[in-house]
């Protein structure tokens, strides 16, 4: 699985390095009061990416913030929490050769 993943994230990687050699050619933006920005068409398509990758996690802040506060009401301080027992991890279909992995 894991060079499934490495292949697709590879796959991706020369596919937008062959857009960006392709895309080398000069491209102007014109904004209001005759302003216009002059620069490879590659930079432009990573500018308009890169906002709207931060227009979009600044439109998820208000809910993410929403989200911490009542996470924090709902959960109970960790000082006051009774400890409790150290459960046993569940038994495993793979053995001990084979151990949870945790993300990618």
């Amino acid at each position: 699985m894991r060079l499934f993943v490495w292949l697709f994230r590879a796959f991706i990687f020369f596919t937008l390095f062959a857009f960006a050699l392709n895309n080398q050619h000069v491209a102007t933006v014109r904004w209001f009061f005759g302003v216009e920005w002059n620069a490879p068409l590659v930079i432009i398509v990573l500018a308009a990416f890169a906002g709207g990758c931060a227009i979009g996690v600044l439109a998820m802040l208000p809910a993410w913030w929403k989200h911490r506060r009542v996470a924090r009401r709902v959960a109970p301080p960790a000082a006051a929490a009774p400890a409790a027992p150290a459960a046993a991890p569940p038994p495993s279909d793979f053995g001990p050769e084979h151990p949870p992995r945790e993300g990618l």
